[in-house]
């Protein structure tokens, strides 16, 4: 199976031109040092022993911080496979679209060390002909997201065919807002991390964050601006189940193993535009999740 990723070329793009020129995608993350000798490892045990090496580079980070740059670093050198397909903003508003040619390699003292070879294709996909939900998704915050979900949408701009994202809402659309909610919730949240009674408390630490096994993602992880509290947010459009407290109590076990320093206390919030009698009885019993509806303005406005 194919995969399509979306990779940040340095911040900002800064490296983009470089990588166009001379046939590579890469991150940094100040890890100096070869990691072909680790690339045997499985996902975790690779991931923990970047993370000493991190920590070392960046004492007053935390575990949980280390996470998400060592997990980036271990999608560019084992994750992502030959034949994926990466979308690479050129810092203008288009995508160069490249194919992986081959294994991890390092250059010591260039840009972006951590290296994977690319085919880059000649075509490229302009941001503006982009469903909505596939420039959240290629917008969203991190080095490397997992786009595999719009590969049809892709294939199909790159075949200069109309896309059928979500901007061609029609009769298949039924409700607007559950369909903007289940499309754009997460995102939007993200983007509007700073203005929300969360984000007050806490600082985001990632989206999507990996946990075991790693298609398992906690929605957001975020902690407390006085770095002793770990929070995870798991999102439900509509109504919330009681399943999702179960769900999100496993979230929370994981980073209490692998994340949390031990004067670190974590916590979980359940975010949804309804609840019910079930989950209600079942947080009764479960004090360190919070529970937070959501409401959703949305109107037409005639031009």
């Amino acid at each position: 199976m194919t995969n399509y990723y979306r990779i940040m070329l340095g911040r900002g793009s800064r490296h983009a031109n470089e990588c166009f020129e001379n046939g590579f995608i890469g991150v940094d993350f100040d890890i100096d040092q070869d990691l072909t000798e680790r690339l045997h490892l499985e996902g975790k045990e690779f991931r923990d022993a970047l993370k000493v090496v991190y920590l070392e580079k960046h004492p007053g980070k935390s575990k949980a911080e280390a996470g998400l740059p060592c997990g980036f670093i271990f999608t560019m050198a084992i994750g992502i496979t030959k034949g994926d397909i990466v979308l690479c903003p050129d810092g203008s508003g288009n995508y160069r679209i490249g194919e992986i040619t081959g294994g991890y390699y390092y250059r010591h003292g260039e840009i972006l060390p951590h290296r994977r070879p690319v085919t880059w294709r000649t075509t490229q996909i302009t941001r503006a002909d982009m469903s909505h939900s596939l420039k959240s998704s290629t917008g969203s915050i991190g080095t490397i997201s997992n786009v595999t979900r719009f590969s049809t949408e892709i294939e199909k701009l790159l075949n200069e065919q109309e896309p059928s994202g979500d901007e061609q809402l029609g009769e298949d659309v039924k409700d607007p807002v559950a369909f903007a909610l289940e499309k754009h919730l997460e995102d939007f949240l993200v983007e509007n991390w700073t203005k929300t009674e969360l984000g007050k408390i806490y600082d985001l630490v990632g989206q999507q964050y990996p946990t075991d096994p790693p298609e398992a993602k906690i929605d957001i992880l975020a902690i407390s601006k006085d770095r002793s509290e770990l929070l995870v947010v798991e999102l439900k459009k509509g109504r919330a189940s009681d399943k999702v407290v179960g769900q999100i109590q496993r979230y929370m076990g994981f980073v209490l193993k692998e994340l949390a320093e031990s004067n670190q206390e974590v916590t979980g919030v359940i975010i949804a535009q309804e609840d019910d009698l079930k989950i209600q009885r079942a947080l009764l019993v479960a004090p360190k999740i919070s529970f937070y509806k959501y409401t959703v303005d949305f109107k037409l406005v005639k031009a």
